[in-house]
């Protein structure tokens, strides 16, 4: 067995079971260590700083904010300090996870365990939140472990009527074949544990860069899902690195007391934000 470490579960608990959940899930910020730093000519905390306005314009009543990795674009503790700074304007509970650029144990020690629960309660729902991320690598892997830790996470919330799994990596192809190659490396056995779990409900991802929406034979009524970065975006069905020309943006999602979801992606108007079309990628 493995245990739950301390001060790594969030419980909403003044939200009542009746109640519909409304979260909001961003991802891939790449902030630099230095405010002003650019990914392929975005200044990323420009382009932040405008989605979070969106957000504080559009989600009035949210009560989740998730952080779904690449939080900062090389692990500095500069940019983590910085993001939950810009973060608290929201008035929010968080729940981030770590990416491949980033450094969880450096993410812990700087902001601390509370901004990374591995498992939120609220209302009937479990979230359960995933470390796909590999040190040194550009792919994810959950490993025994991890795996172990879902099951056990699983067991422990018998109580919840529906579970969202969240992790940084796509657990299953979305079509653009570079970043396939970069998709979880034992999704496999991930969803072996989930099309076991009949209260899931959906699976949440970043890493993409592009909204997807998606479903898997594996998982039957299961939504499987990603968010646009808050910075660039990758273009779809793509076999090559290539940047989309849609804007930067955020993920909602409506988690209702009888299981359903709503969702849908909400993106910048009208914000002049330069990008490097041209590039060829970026480390």
């Amino acid at each position: 067995m493995i245990d739950m470490p301390p001060l790594e579960h969030l419980q909403l608990s003044a939200l009542n079971a009746d109640k519909v959940l409304r979260l909001v899930q961003i991802t891939d910020c790449h902030l630099g260590e230095q405010s002003g730093e650019r990914l392929v000519g975005m200044d990323t905390d420009s382009s932040l700083d405008h989605v979070l306005t969106l957000i504080q314009k559009e989600q009035v009543e949210a009560h989740l904010l998730l952080a779904t990795g690449d939080l900062a674009n090389h692990g500095s503790a500069e940019a983590y300090l910085r993001l939950k700074s810009k973060l608290a304007s929201l008035g929010l509970p968080n729940a981030w996870l770590a990416g491949n650029h980033d450094g969880r144990d450096l993410m812990v020690n700087t902001v601390g365990s509370r901004l990374l629960p591995r498992t939120v309660r609220a209302g009937r729902w479990l979230i359960v939140m995933m470390d796909s991320a590999v040190p040194g690598q550009v792919g994810g892997e959950l490993g025994e472990q991890e795996l172990g830790y879902l099951a056990q996470a699983l067991s422990a919330h018998a109580d919840a009527d529906y579970v969202i799994v969240c992790l940084h990596h796509q657990p299953i192809p979305i079509g653009c074949d570079w970043l396939d190659e970069q998709r979880l490396a034992d999704s496999d056995k991930l969803l072996a544990i989930l099309s076991q779990e009949p209260r899931l409900r959906a699976v949440l991802w970043g890493h993409v860069h592009q909204a997807f929406n998606g479903h898997d034979a594996r998982l039957p009524n299961v939504q499987l899902l990603s968010a646009p970065s808050t910075c660039v975006q990758f273009a779809p069905n793509s076999e090559g690195f290539k940047l989309d020309q849609v804007a930067p943006g955020y993920r909602w999602l409506d988690l209702h007391p009888d299981g359903h979801i709503e969702t849908a992606v909400s993106r910048l108007d009208g914000i002049d934000l330069a990008v490097d079309y041209a590039s060829q990628g970026y480390k």
